[in-house]
């Protein structure tokens, strides 16, 4: 099977020549049989990063392989393109291994590509076999120097961005620098959806790398990360949000205030409220892109004082001999 070039260095067919230039630096170093003494298959990777890199690094071998793959040097961009009268005597087509008839070799070109397109081609009309045959042997606007004229997209670039807990939620705008293979850093806001999930990625289109001979721009693709909120978590739609409790606000009830993404409520506490009770605030959840927004989930915690006086230590010894219920009754492994 033919080496692929961009799995052997390890990037996409729409990698910048800076991320293929970095990608084979990385590899370079660490198949270098200098820096592998006691590996001798590292040698051989050594090749074959080198040659990936060799064709990839230049554009008109890169498009070539694009499009015509392992057969890309019979088409006139390396050794062994040979034209009329060369050796098999028809533009590097000579016989070999999985040659065809008369010499041609077919095992590796995409007929595709020469015949997309053309279906209603005339005999003698620019389409059909005649455009077919000229593909081969590099004439006319069909050939090799049409692709170097074809326009090409740009990449896409890959970012990762964090975010604040509160914007993921209530959703914004951000600033993010993007360096361009050329060197520059440029600055670019990027919207903030309501609602955005921790792994979630959000496409800014138009803003990767420039398109080659006039070709489109390509995307940004940007991974979304969530930074943790101190008291806030999420609950696939809903919020989580412990609230400190007194022993008398617990014991007695109470109204405290608690705050939401969308402002402060009122949250009416019951008399006995343990820790760990839920109480549910309707629509102060996260914002739903289709349908209503999840719900607040506030969790009662009570919260002790810090230090207790003779006169609480003695009132709460005669509150526990007046309320026998063991608390621990139902606890089991």
């Amino acid at each position: 099977m033919a080496e692929d070039y961009y799995k052997t260095l390890g990037v996409s067919r729409g990698a910048s020549q800076a991320d293929i230039q970095k990608a084979y630096r990385d590899l370079a170093r660490k198949y270098h049989p200098d820096m592998n003494p006691d590996d001798k298959s590292a040698k051989e990777k050594f090749q074959k990063v080198q040659s990936a890199f060799d064709v990839l690094s230049n554009p008109e071998k890169r498009e070539l392989y694009d499009r015509y793959g392992s057969s890309f040097e019979t088409m006139g961009a390396g050794p062994g393109a040979g034209g009329p009268g060369g050796p098999g005597g028809f533009g590097g087509f000579g016989g070999g291994p999985g040659a065809g008839p008369e010499g041609f070799q077919f095992d590796e070109v995409d007929l595709g590509d020469f015949f997309r397109g053309r279906a209603g081609g005339t005999r003698g009309g620019g389409g059909g076999f005649a455009d077919f045959f000229t593909q081969f042997t590099g004439g006319g606007a069909a050939g090799p120097r049409a692709a170097r004229s074809t326009p090409r997209r740009g990449a896409d670039l890959a970012h990762e961005l964090q975010i604040p807990f509160n914007t993921a939620v209530t959703g914004g705008q951000v600033e993010i620098a993007v360096q361009r293979a050329s060197g520059k850093s440029e600055r670019i806001t990027v919207k903030i959806p309501p609602g955005v999930d921790d792994g979630k990625k959000i496409r800014v289109r138009g803003q990767g790398e420039p398109g080659a001979r006039g070709g489109p721009p390509g995307d940004i693709l940007i991974t979304v990360r969530v930074a943790p909120h101190p008291h806030f978590q999420r609950r696939g739609k809903n919020l989580l949000v412990r609230v400190p409790l007194t022993v008398a606000e617990a014991a007695l009830g109470a109204k405290v205030d608690v705050p939401t993404p969308g402002g402060t409520v009122t949250l009416t506490i019951p008399p006995a409220t343990s820790s760990g009770t839920k109480l549910r605030v309707k629509g102060q959840g996260v914002p739903q892109r289709d349908g209503p927004p999840g719900d607040l989930l506030a969790e009662a915690q009570i919260v002790l004082p810090g230090k207790l006086t003779e006169e609480d230590k003695s009132a709460l010894v005669e509150m526990g001999k007046r309320y026998t219920e063991d608390p621990r009754a139902g606890l089991r492994w």
